[in-house]
């Protein structure tokens, strides 16, 4: 079943690193500019645990250039530089730092005003940051429509609850819009253990289809 999306004027997406926002909601952000609707964007971890033993790369650097690399490809959907807002927490700490994250997205999104739309990662979801981001945001008060979408594993979720959005440009778009995450495809080469997207895992991830999950009222 298709996602409704009329009567939305704003949304905040929330993801839990940066490319999560893409992976998990480019569809639904090319939606909500396409129809008018005005687009917040909270990335919450810095992203720079992904390589830890890179030397070319250190967390400073990666930090940077991933912030640089959700700027990038959100530009492309339509939202600005001043739209988005990057917590900068530590990556991989927070279910560790758990009142920490939730200080932080909490005060963040007291500052958003009261948008329509709140989305997020799901609580089923397999990375523990992406569970911290969902723990904290369900404990927010927040009496407007709520929206979850699932990064790990890399899968397609349905159900009675699940709604659908599809990407204008399909599949071809979807990629290249990941790809804009040079860092995470494959890029640093001095970190043998560091993170990289799975060509599987990048299929699945580019599906032109997103899936979310709509709380209950």
């Amino acid at each position: 079943m298709r996602l409704r999306l009329a009567g939305i004027g704003r949304a905040v997406i929330v993801a839990p690193h940066p490319d999560d926002e893409v992976i998990g909601a480019a569809a639904l952000i090319q939606a909500l500019r396409r129809q008018g609707s005005q687009v917040a964007v909270i990335v919450v971890s810095d992203g720079a645990a992904s390589h830890p033993n890179s030397v070319a790369w250190p967390a400073k650097r990666l930090a940077a250039a991933r912030e640089g690399e959700s700027l990038h490809a959100l530009r492309r959907l339509g939202v600005r530089r001043g739209a988005v807002t990057f917590l900068r927490l530590p990556d991989g700490g927070l279910s560790d730092g758990q009142d920490r994250c939730c200080v932080a997205l909490h005060q963040t999104l007291r500052r958003q005003g009261k948008p329509d739309l709140l989305v997020g990662p799901a609580a089923t979801d397999a990375h523990p940051d992406h569970r911290a981001v969902a723990d904290a945001l369900r404990c927010y008060r927040f009496g407007g429509r709520r929206l979850t979408y699932q990064v790990w594993p890399p899968q397609r979720r349905m159900g009675p609850r699940c709604r659908t959005v599809p990407l204008t440009g399909g599949a071809l778009v979807k990629r290249s819009l990941i790809r804009a995450h040079r860092t995470q495809l494959g890029a640093i080469t001095d970190d043998p253990q560091g993170f990289s997207i799975a060509r599987h895992e990048l299929t699945v991830f580019a599906h032109p289809v997103e899936y979310f999950v709509e709380a209950r009222a």
